[in-house]
């Protein structure tokens, strides 16, 4: 049985509000990376990526992040190099926190490099972590057992979060 925990208009607000965290948090930025962790990730970035555009004059690159989720250990890639992201500001960004491996090894795939900043957004933030890694921008906080999934639908015309 899946419950609905974000409507559509629920999560374009969501959307919206992570654009602007972001741009208050790199207000004096002439470029933002905006780097998207693949599949869900990548889908929320691109939105988040044209509700910043929409607010602020900065230039913002996507970058995508590919990695083997079920083993992280494997590496990270991304479609920017390393030279492309130096000095700047990148956002990390995943459509759910869960465990904290995801973000985890993405971010220290990027500090490999020096920045000017990394932050880390997600659409949902899961409150049970095996690593120590936290959402600097989310859209929502939720409780839930080990054994319970959360299903982001972003990418039909009709978003929407379920519990399943």
């Amino acid at each position: 049985m899946e419950n609905l925990i974000l409507t559509h208009e629920q999560i374009q607000y969501k959307i919206r509000r992570i654009a602007y965290q972001i741009y208050e948090a790199n207000a004096d930025e002439g470029v933002i990376i905006l780097a998207g962790v693949e599949g869900g990730g990548l889908a929320l970035t691109r939105k988040i990526k044209k509700a910043l555009e929409a607010i602020t004059p900065a230039e913002i690159l996507l970058c995508q992040v590919r990695m083997d989720k079920s083993n992280p250990l494997k590496g990270v890639e991304t479609s920017l190099k390393p030279e492309q992201y130096a000095n700047r500001s990148v956002v990390l960004i995943d459509d759910v926190l869960s465990t904290g491996s995801t973000l985890i090894y993405g971010v220290h795939h990027f500090i490999k490099t020096p920045l000017k900043q990394l932050k880390t957004a997600v659409l949902i933030n899961r409150n049970f972590k095996r690593f120590p890694v936290k959402a600097d921008f989310k859209g929502i906080s939720l409780s839930t057992s080990h054994h319970e999934h959360v299903r982001v639908d972003i990418t039909s015309r009709k978003h929407a979060v379920y519990l399943e």
